[in-house]
Formats: structure tokens, sequence, C-alpha cells
């Protein structure tokens, strides 16, 4: 089976990177694609394992030279995703799971395009506003910006070829799974009947080819 890269898109407070670190606990066949940042580490982010952190004017080098299968500016931060970073998991034979925004997601289709998207939502707006609110890590400003965002993203959930729920972690979790399975078996019910096909094909023409001699 041909590996493929799986997108989980969410306003933020959404719970997207959750579900993506809980699958990536509980199944062998993902990896997960890191993302570059030039916004300065939360408490608890290790370099390397949560974000790439590098500098505006080594992201923006970066950039310019092609590395980013995508790449946007958030809040005044940038941010990519490495198209070596994805490359490399997808030989490995891994899925790769990304937890990105609806501007990444469009240009990871166009980079990849057998990627399947996945959008989460919380299971109400106060919800959502809960979740905000309780991160405390933003300004009032910084907020509003994040809520402005939050409602652009929502405008792009039919862009999606999935949508979850995240009203209760582990079901949430479970539906993802459930969906990156499904997939698997769809893809290889497809790959075996073009084989399949690609025979009944041949052994025609080279009926043909004999009749026709």
């Amino acid at each position: 089976m041909r590996a493929f890269p799986i997108i989980l898109s969410a306003p933020s407070g959404g719970g997207k990177t959750t579900i993506a670190r809980q699958l990536l606990r509980r199944r062998s066949d993902l990896g997960y694609s890191v993302s570059c940042t030039t916004r300065t580490p939360r408490q608890g982010e290790v370099n390397g394992t949560d974000y790439h952190f590098l500098t505006r004017d080594e992201f923006i080098r970066r950039r310019d030279a092609g590395d980013f299968a995508e790449c946007a500016e958030v809040h005044g931060n940038l941010y990519g995703t490495l198209r070596s970073e994805i490359s490399r998991i997808l030989k490995s034979g891994l899925h790769v799971i990304m937890d990105i925004d609806v501007q990444g997601a469009r240009q990871i289709r166009k980079a990849f395009p057998d990627t399947v998207t996945v959008f989460v939502l919380p299971p109400s707006g106060e919800v959502l506003l809960d979740r905000l609110r309780r991160r405390k890590t933003e300004s009032p400003e910084q907020l509003v910006a994040r809520l402005h965002s939050a409602l652009q993203e929502l405008r792009a959930v039919e862009e999606y070829e999935y949508v979850v729920i995240n009203d209760e972690l582990d079901r949430a979790v479970l539906s993802v799974s459930a969906i990156l399975d499904a997939e698997v078996v769809s893809r290889e019910r497809v790959s075996g009947l073009r084989n399949q096909v690609e025979m009944l094909i041949s052994r025609l023409e080279a009926e043909i080819d004999h009749q026709s001699s």
C-alpha cells in the first residue's frame, strides 16, 4: 500500500494537535511532519519535536529556495511544512499526519494530490470560546485575531473530505482512525481493480493481435 498524507485542520482550540498526538501513540503506520515556525517556543516545547524554530531570515531563505510544501504568515509569525520532511516519512512507508491550517492544507493538496483532509469541529461555539480563553497565552488583541482566523477557517469546512466533531477526545480520535483505515482499504481496492483491468486489457489486445494475424 502506498502511503499518503493526512491533514487535520481546525479553528484554534479545535483540538487537532491533541488528536494527531493521540493517533501517533496508538498507530504504528503513522509518522508526524514537524512544522517550522518563527514564533517563540512556548513553555515545554522542544525544538525539533514540537516545531523547528527558525529565525525569520532563515525561514524566508528556505521559503525562497522552494523548501516548503506550504507556508503562511499567521498572527505575525511564519509557519511552514518542509517538502523533504513529508517525502522522508512517505518513503519510509508511513502515512504522514499533519495538523495545519486551511491555507496550508490548500497548498499541501497541490503538492501531494493524494492527501486526505479532515476538518475537526468543536461541539459548539461556547466550547470553542472556552478552549481559547483557557489557553491564557495571548493578549486580548491576539485573542481577537484568533477569533477572526477561526471564523475564516470555519467558512472553509466544505473544502474538506471529512468532518469530525471533537465533543469527546477518544471518540474523535477513533473517528479519524476509522477514516484512515477506510482510505487504506479503498485505495487498495482501487489499485487491485486497476491491476485487474490492465491484465484484462493486455489479454484482449493479445487475442486481437492473434486473430488479426
